[in-house]
């Protein structure tokens, strides 16, 4: 016997609401009909996947299949949605994945002129970190994508759109922005400094070291942004980054940081949407970046 996508979509299901009943009527099916899937299943692999006949616990077998089943649900609801959106779409689908810092400040303008160009054209466009977003065009869920830099990869298109000075971000009001002198990296790590991704790519090792001393580290950009915000905490950013809040946050060099950021624009190289890609990229290409981070209100140094 095979293992079917219904029977993990059964098992995964059951896991997550711990009992038969719910299950069933998430799943709009009987609770004997689940309990003959989950059988089946489980003679199929040989092992018990819940600890008694509750349903309530899994075994450590069936915790591991869990993870499993929900990593290949999830890969096969969005290749389902990927290929009901594009039979929809006779006139082409663009999705798009960026990192949030350039989805926010290049394809609200960038899009408004594609759809202008391409009318009836459907465009998807997500943020995500720089993983993903590789992650994403490797597995061909995405046409074109924004990263942070410099990356090999097979089958895809790579090109340098800027390159950004790391520094502090801040509240306008915090201390280290009505300084005089420009913060050292020791100051900005004593004034509440929160980690991020971001900060992996500073190569300087003596830099990353004295940063790694942080007891928060945050993933996400807009809740680092709401932290930094508040006023009673700092982080270290690209510049770009400022521009998503200009008028709330504070961005200052720092005295011995002097490393860059490069964001490139990759493009899958056997897309079907080649023709919009191309059109899209050279919008992109005619974005003004130097004057993106050219930060108005930034405090000079």
């Amino acid at each position: 016997m095979a293992i079917k996508i219904e029977m993990l979509r059964c098992f995964s299901t059951v896991a997550q609401t711990g009992n038969l009943a719910d299950a069933a009527i998430r799943l709009g099916r009987t609770q004997s009909a689940l309990s003959m899937t989950l059988k089946q299943l489980e003679e199929h692999l040989g092992q018990r996947l819940f600890e008694g006949e509750r349903k309530s616990q899994l075994t450590p077998m069936g915790e591991e299949i869990f993870q499993l089943a929900r990593q290949q649900l999830r890969r096969f609801d969005e290749t389902v949605d990927a290929i009901e959106t594009t039979a929809a779409a006779p006139l082409g689908l663009l999705r798009i994945a960026s990192v949030p810092s350039v989805a926010c400040l290049v394809f609200p303008s960038a899009i408004e002129e594609l759809v202008r160009l391409h009318p009836g054209v459907k465009v998807e466009l997500r943020d995500a970190d720089t993983e993903r977003v590789i992650d994403a065009l490797l597995r061909g869920q995405v046409d074109l994508g924004v990263a942070s830099g410099h990356h090999a990869l097979s089958g895809i298109r790579q090109e340098v759109l800027f390159d950004d000075t790391f520094g502090l971000l801040c509240a306008p009001d915090h201390p280290l922005a009505l300084t005089g002198d420009p913060p050292t990296v020791a100051d900005v790590v004593a004034s509440g400094f929160v980690n991020n991704n971001l900060c992996n790519l500073i190569q300087s090792q003596e830099v990353r070291a004295e940063l790694s001393a942080a007891n928060v580290t945050v993933h996400n950009t807009l809740s680092l942004i709401s932290m930094v915000r508040s006023g009673k905490w700092v982080t270290i950013l690209p510049e770009a980054v400022v521009r998503i809040m200009t008028d709330q946050l504070a961005f200052r060099g720092i005295r011995e940081l002097t490393a860059r950021r490069s964001v490139t624009l990759l493009a899958r190289e056997r897309s079907r949407q080649r023709h919009l890609i191309d059109d899209l990229r050279g919008i992109v290409r005619r974005f003004e970046f130097d004057k993106v981070i050219t930060v108005p209100g930034a405090m000079p140094d």
